[in-house]
């Protein structure tokens, strides 16, 4: 039997052996409080601090802008409801873009039902919003502005620099947030050049185990507490510590290579990958050209997702039909898009780590073309 293919990374990816090595340090040897002052409390606090350390110096930020959350929707909602009520009294407008994380986009149904004017920004046909959209949509009333930098169906890059150069322009009060959970640890962030005030992103994204992430707050930034109590993480972020992930994400940092000398393998997986799948009958490219090669969407005409997913899982190919998040619902993001709902409902997202290889995708686009002679044949009879 051929070993099991895994193309749904942007969904989770799978823990590396240095993030498990770490994990386990913690859980048997420094499994201390960290807020505690003796020894394995401080050899606990130790390894808490070369971990922030080590997430700092991926964004080029100081250690103490960093938070440890439960993860990206933990880090996401702390970000745009502390940074929506910080700016309550300056103004109630609000930018974002229509194809957010449902974790920022459903955050913001909520401030539009307690009042808030919530401006969301379509895509063009290539799944980006369009710089001049963010110069058009920020006013001097705006307090919160929040876009995605990399979009987790499509991986379409979001202009998040321009949107800071909206706020400076407008002369707005508003604080620049960016979810970049399928960006981090896969294209290179440096937050000053961003321009963002607050970043949020995930350990589970880069191979470290579910339950950890972070949020960046860039020095000088207030925004209320969303979780109070014993006041750790400065008090930005109370509850002990959860060090075992923490750990974790420290180990996947350790074993992650550098962005940029990363992104020339994946950027040659992708064409290749796109090479292989477009040749088969009815399949349609839905992810742009310049994305993050990480995230490959495609829609074959035709078929539903569903359908094809569960067939392909019979061949051991996992993928998936978008985001993870939605549970089978279709996509808003290729709506938002502008694709028709018979191109959104055939869509298939295929998602690479730094494991992927081009054995795989010849695998899976053999079993696809299989897959699509099978189907047609049972079509026509």
């Amino acid at each position: 039997m051929e070993p099991l293919i895994y193309l749904d990374n942007s969904a989770t990816t799978k823990p590396c052996e240095t993030a498990i090595a770490y994990l386990n340090r913690v859980l048997s040897s420094a499994w201390g409080n960290p807020s505690s002052r003796h020894r394995l409390g401080l050899e606990s606090e130790r390894f808490l601090r070369e971990a922030r350390q080590a997430v700092a110096a991926r964004l080029h930020c100081r250690e103490e802008e960093i938070i440890f959350t439960a993860g990206g929707t933990e880090g996401n909602n702390t970000a745009v409801f502390g940074a929506a009520m910080k700016g309550r009294k300056r103004g109630n407008r609000i930018v974002t873009t229509a194809i957010e994380h449902p974790s920022v986009a459903v955050a913001m149904d909520r401030l539009e039902q307690q009042g808030f004017e919530v401006i969301r920004l379509k895509p063009e046909k290539n799944g980006s919003i369009s710089p001049e959209q963010f110069f058009s949509a920020v006013t001097p009333e705006t307090v919160l502005v929040s876009v995605m930098l990399v979009n987790n169906e499509t991986g379409a890059i979001q202009p998040v620099r321009a949107a800071a150069d909206a706020i400076r322009q407008s002369g707005a009060p508003a604080l620049l947030h960016c979810d970049a959970v399928q960006a981090f640890g896969k294209m290179p962030i440096a937050v000053e050049k961003l321009g963002v005030d607050l970043l949020t992103a995930s350990g589970h994204k880069i191979h470290a185990v579910k339950g950890i992430g972070f949020l960046y707050l860039r020095k000088g930034v207030q925004i209320p507490a969303y979780l109070v109590g014993g006041g750790q993480e400065s008090g930005r972020r109370s509850g002990t510590e959860p060090m075992p992930g923490i750990a974790s994400l420290y180990g996947a940092l350790k074993e992650l290579p550098e962005e940029k000398n990363q992104l020339p393998r994946m950027q040659e997986l992708w064409y290749y990958a796109r090479d292989r799948f477009t040749a088969l009958p009815g399949v349609e490219m839905n992810s742009p050209e310049g994305c993050l090669p990480y995230i490959f969407n495609m829609s074959v005409m035709g078929y539903r997702s569903e359908t094809l997913l569960n067939a392909l899982d019979q061949y051991g190919i996992c993928v998936s039909s978008g985001s993870a998040c939605a549970k089978g619902k279709g996509s808003t993001v290729l709506l938002e898009s502008g694709l028709l709902p018979r191109r959104v409902d055939s869509a298939l997202r295929l998602s690479f780590s730094r494991e992927t290889t081009k054995e795989e995708i010849d695998r899976t686009a053999d079993a696809l073309g299989e897959i699509i002679k099978t189907m047609r044949k049972a079509y026509t009879k």
